[in-house]
């Protein structure tokens, strides 16, 4: 395939320097960023596979779910997921993270890159015990990197624009996408439903 651009030099010839840009990236979490992550429900947080390859994942909870411990500190709870602990195992093997927090409506996201590790420390647990149910464990971020994101990506795709919605039944039920992925011999609607109760039950 012609036109690859494998090499920082090569995507600079398309891309221009971007100049004073570069000092929108702050080493600490200053007021704005603090009360936009205090506002935050949702974030994606990536990090790195031993194999090289790259994982995402969602985390979401009530707003200002992540508590800013201090200028460069960030602590998240791990609440009931799929068990399958990608993140967490990923962080065993390479600390780098890179958070991205959404605030419904707002179009500018804050990015928070750094490294962190896994505890179950008493006292951290007990900070983020929600209807009498403490967390699987908290992860805590040592923040390195700090910018606020243009507002370019929402607006081309019209997160927040209701009219925008797309109606579920565009797709099959997650009940019948899990039934077909894993060739389970269930109902769609026994996958679904269980689904939703699971949802309920362990939501923390």
């Amino acid at each position: 395939m012609s036109g690859l651009l494998k090499t920082e030099e090569a995507l600079r010839t398309v891309y221009p320097d971007p100049g004073q840009t570069r000092g929108k990236v702050l080493p600490m979490l200053e007021q704005h960023a603090r009360a936009f992550i205090g506002l935050s429900p949702f974030l994606c947080i990536g990090t790195s596979r031993p194999d090289g390859l790259g994982d995402v994942s969602p985390r979401g909870g009530e707003p200002g779910f992540v508590h800013v411990l201090d200028d460069t500190r960030l602590a998240m709870p791990d609440r009931p997921g799929n068990n399958l602990i990608d993140t967490l195992s990923n962080l065993a093997h390479s600390p780098a993270v890179g958070l991205l927090f959404f605030v419904p409506g707002f179009e500018e996201m804050l990015r928070v890159n750094g490294v962190a590790e896994v505890t179950t420390d008493p006292e951290m647990m007990e900070r983020f015990v929600v209807d009498g149910k403490k967390p699987r464990s908290v992860m805590l971020i040592e923040v390195r990197e700090v910018f606020f994101h243009c507002t370019k990506a929402l607006k081309r795709s019209g997160l927040w624009d209701p009219s925008k919605q797309v109606p579920r039944n565009a797709m099959p039920s997650f009940g019948q996408i899990i039934r077909d992925q894993m060739s389970l011999d269930l109902a769609p609607a026994l996958i679904d439903t269980a689904l939703e109760d699971d949802a309920k039950k362990n939501l923390y």
